[in-house]
């Protein structure tokens, strides 16, 4: 079998029992600037019984950790950086699908903060391929509304979060990204915490909840 060399480097776990011959759901989880792909784990502890769960590390340095992109003003992604670690992430997905069992229709996305926007972003841009995501405190770069090449969303489930005093991305960021998938006929939960810009406990709940329930879908 040939083995390709992944394109971004990530942290995999996966179901202890496999079965020979079945496929399994993927999720993708995309950190917060200054992070890495450890800090992502902990939040989807479990999951690894059901999905491939492959935490990738931004490829660009940010201490103290990685990032995947790096910003030219507020709410402004320098756009030829971003536009990188969109293709990266991209074929990330590509090779993941290639080389592990992974049910090509259950394909996941889980961000905070960068890790969301970008989660948001590749749901917009993959379009079908994509079933559902997570994005916790993030929002949609405006050249991405209004220049990249949005496929339909109508088949997408995404669960958005934000926090009510998010001190980093203001709440109405959030308001904006629910407003926006459910114009474009995504099917949209939209959950809002007293917290800043965190996760707290109930969000966490909530996500992995919901999370259960889509695979049932």
């Amino acid at each position: 079998m040939l083995t390709m060399t992944a394109p971004m480097i990530y942290e995999l776990r996966r179901p202890a029992k496999m079965e020979i011959g079945k496929t399994y759901p993927a999720l993708f989880l995309l950190h917060g600037i200054g992070s890495n792909e450890q800090n992502m784990l902990p939040l989807v502890d479990g999951l690894e019984n059901q999905f491939f769960i492959f935490s990738i590390r931004g490829h660009l340095p940010q201490p103290p950790g990685y990032a995947f992109f790096t910003i030219e003003g507020y709410g402004k992604p320098h756009r030829e950086v971003f536009d990188e670690g969109v293709k990266k992430l991209t074929s990330f997905i590509d090779y993941a699908c290639g080389q592990y069992p992974i049910d090509e229709q259950q394909l996941f996305l889980l961000g905070f903060s960068q890790g969301a926007i970008l989660s948001m972003t590749l749901g917009l841009t993959l379009g079908s391929r994509i079933k559902g995501i997570v994005a916790l405190s993030g929002y949609i770069p405006a050249f991405v509304k209004e220049e990249y090449n949005i496929k339909p969303v109508d088949r997408l489930s995404i669960f958005i979060s934000h926090g009510e005093m998010d001190q980093v991305l203001p709440f109405e960021w959030g308001v904006a990204n629910d407003e926006y998938f459910r114009k474009l006929g995504a099917n949209v939960t939209f959950r809002t915490y007293p917290v800043g810009h965190t996760v707290s406990i109930e969000n966490h709940q909530d996500f992995i909840r919901w999370i259960s329930e889509q695979l049932e879908k």
